[in-house]
C-alpha cells in the first residue's frame, strides 16, 4: 500500500504542477490543449452574441420586408411552408440547405431570384395542388398504404411511424423525406423507390406524406380525405388470380418474375396414397416461368415460357392500361396483344387479343371479366415421344374465351380466388367440353405474392390455359371436380 501512495499523490493537482514545473516538455503538452479550448470558446462566445443580436435584429425587423431584403442580398431565400430548409443562391448556382439534418445540396433546377422566392421548387409550394394531391394519394396507397397504412397512421407488425403525429413530422425533414423514399433504408422494409417511381411521383407523394401532418386547408380537402378514397380501390396482390390475369399496372420501369406450377398427373382429392403423395406435390410438375417489365406506368411487355411436358410454348406480349380506378374511373382496363409460338417459338403460333377488366366491388374485393380471342388455337395435350422430341403438327381454330373470376380479402394480406374459362366459340373441336377453371388462396408480403390452388387446367399461357386436363393426359372425365389437381404461383417484384 505504501508503494501505491506516491500514484496517488502523482496525480493530485499539487502533484501535477510538481511534475509539470520540473519537466518543461511536460508543461507544454499540458497547457497546449488548455490554449486549445480557451481559442475555441472565445469563438464560440462571440457566435453566440452574434446570434442573439441576430435574433434581436429579426423580431425589431420591418414586417414589410427588411428581413426579406437582408435575407435577398445576403442570397437567401427562405422556402415557403418549411421551417427546415432554405435555399442559398452563390455564383450562379443554387445550395439546398436542410438545418435539420446539417447537409448541403446543390439544387439541380435553374437558380431562383430573390423576387421569385414565393414559388420555389419545394414540397409544400410547389406540389400542394389537387392534382398533385391527388398523385401523391394514389402513389401512396398503391405502393406505401401496405405497409404504412391506409391513412398513414402506420404501426402493425413493420412498426411503421405515424405520419399524422406532429412529433413524427418535426423530426422528419423535407430533405431527409426525399433522400428516404429515393434511396430507401438499408436494413428494414423500407425499399429504395428510385428508378421505379418518377421525380414527379416522388415529390408529389413526399408532399402527400407531409400533408398529412397538416391541418386541412380552406379550399381543399386535407391529403387524408384524398388517401382514403385512392384506398378504397382494390389494388391485386398478383399478375394473376391462379392463371387469370388480373390486369394490374406495374411499376414504371419495375421487373416482376411469375413462376408457376401445376401438379396435374395426379388427383388431389381422389385416388389412393393422396396424403402420401401430399395430394399430388411428390408428383412430376410442368413447371412455368415468365418476366414482365414495366416500360411506363401504362405500357408493359412479357415473355413467357412453358416446360417440353406441354410443348414448349413462349408467348411474347405488349399490354397497355388505359382505365384506373383509382384516376376516378369506373373500372380498371388494360388490352394485350400476344403471339404464343410451340417447340420454342418455333411452330403452332397462336395470336391472341385480351381485353382485361375489373372493378372494385369493396375496398375488400374485385371482379375480374377477360374476354379473349386467339387466332389458331391449339388442343391442349401432353407432347407425345422422349422429352426432346418436336411437338406434334395440330390443326388450329379461332375461339372466343370469356373468363371471369374473383378475389376476395379474407385478411389485410390474404385473399380468396376463384376462376373459370368457358370456351363460346369452338371448345369441343379442341376437345373442351367443360371449362377450366380454379379456385385457391392468395398471400402479398410486400413485393412478394403466393397462391396455393386447385385447377383441372395445366395451361398457363394465353393459348392454354382454356385446356383441361381431359386432353392433356387422354381421360375424358379427368376434367370433373375428382380430376382437380395442385398447383402453385410465386411472385415477386424483382425491382
Amino acid at each position: 500500500m505504501a508503494n501505491q501512495r506516491p500514484g496517488i499523490a502523482l496525480w493530485s493537482p499539487f502533484g501535477k504542477a510538481r511534475g509539470i514545473a520540473q519537466n518543461p516538455r511536460v508543461a507544454v503538452a499540458a497547457l497546449l490543449p488548455m490554449l486549445c479550448l480557451l481559442a475555441l470558446a472565445l469563438p464560440t462566445q462571440h457566435l453566440q452574441a452574434v446570434t442573439n443580436a441576430a435574433a434581436a435584429s429579426t423580431a425589431t425587423a420591418d414586417p414589410a420586408g427588411g428581413t426579406v431584403s437582408l435575407a435577398a442580398s445576403l442570397g437567401v431565400h427562405f422556402i415557403p411552408g418549411s421551417s427546415s430548409t432554405v435555399l442559398i443562391a452563390r455564383d450562379g448556382k443554387t445550395y439546398l440547405v436542410d438545418l435539420d439534418s446539417r447537409t448541403i445540396q446543390e439544387h439541380e433546377k435553374d437558380s431562383p431570384s430573390p423576387s421569385s422566392a414565393g414559388t420555389l421548387p419545394h414540397l409544400a409550394a410547389a406540389h400542394s395542388s389537387a392534382q398533385d394531391v391527388s398523385l401523391g394519394a394514389k402513389v401512396f396507397a398503391d405502393n406505401c398504404a401496405g405497409c404504412h397504412g391506409a391513412g398513414g397512421k402506420g404501426g402493425g407488425a413493420l412498426k411503421t411511424p405515424d405520419f399524422t403525429n406532429p412529433g413524427v413530422q418535426a423530426a422528419l425533414s423535407d430533405a431527409v423525406l426525399v433522400k428516404t423514399i429515393h434511396q430507401g433504408k438499408p436494413g428494414t422494409a423500407m425499399p429504395a423507390w428510385s428508378g421505379k417511381l418518377s421525380e414527379d411521383e416522388i415529390n408529389a407523394v413526399a408532399a402527400f406524406v407531409r400533408g398529412l401532418g397538416q391541418a386541412k386547408r380552406p379550399e381543399q380537402r386535407a391529403p387524408g380525405a384524398e388517401v382514403k378514397q385512392a384506398a378504397k380501390v382494390y389494388t391485386p396482390a398478383d399478375d394473376y388470380l391462379f392463371s387469370l390475369p388480373t390486369g394490374r399496372k406495374l411499376d414504371r420501369h419495375g421487373l416482376y418474375l411469375n413462376f408457376t406450377h401445376r401438379f396435374p398427373y395426379t388427383p388431389a382429392f381422389s385416388g389412393s396414397g393422396g396424403g402420401d403423395t401430399l395430394f399430388g406435390l411428390d408428383d412430376y410438375a410442368v413447371p412455368s416461368f415468365g418476366l414482365r417489365f414495366g416500360v411506363t406506368d401504362k405500357l408493359s411487355v412479357s415473355a413467357y415460357r412453358s416446360p417440353s411436358l406441354i410443348d414448349r410454348p413462349i408467348e411474347l406480349g405488349v399490354a397497355y392500361n388505359f382505365l384506373d380506378e383509382h384516376e376516378g374511373n369506373p373500372l380498371n382496363a388494360a388490352a394485350k396483344v400476344s403471339l404464343d409460338g410451340q417447340n420454342d417459338f418455333s411452330k403452332n403460333f397462336t395470336t391472341n387479343f385480351e381485353m382485361m377488366l375489373s372493378r372494385t366491388v369493396t375496398r375488400r374485393a374485385q371482379l375480374y371479366l377477360v374476354p379473349t380471342a386467339s387466332l389458331q388455337q391449339r388442343e391442349l395435350i401432353s407432347k407425345p415421344g422422349s422429352l426432346a422430341s418436336v411437338p406434334p403438327n395440330l390443326p388450329g381454330f379461332n375461339t372466343f374465351v370469356l373468363a371471369a373470376g374473383g378475389a376476395l380479402d379474407i385478411r389485410p394480406t390474404v385473399a380468396l380466388v376463384t376462376e373459370v374459362f368457358p370456351t363460346l366459340v369452338n371448345g369441343p373441336e379442341l376437345g373442351i367440353h367443360r371449362p377450366a377453371y380454379a379456385f385457391g388462396i392468395q398471400k402479398r408480403v410486400l413485393h412478394h405474392a403466393f397462391t396455393l390452388g386447385f385447377s383441372n387446367s395445366p395451361g398457363t399461357v394465353v393459348s392454354q390455359r382454356a385446356g383441361t386436363r381431359a386432353t392433356f393426359i387422354g381421360q375424358p372425365s379427368s376434367d370433373t371436380p375428382s380430376g382437380l389437381f395442385i398447383g402453385f404461383d410465386l411472385m415477386r417484384q424483382i425491382y
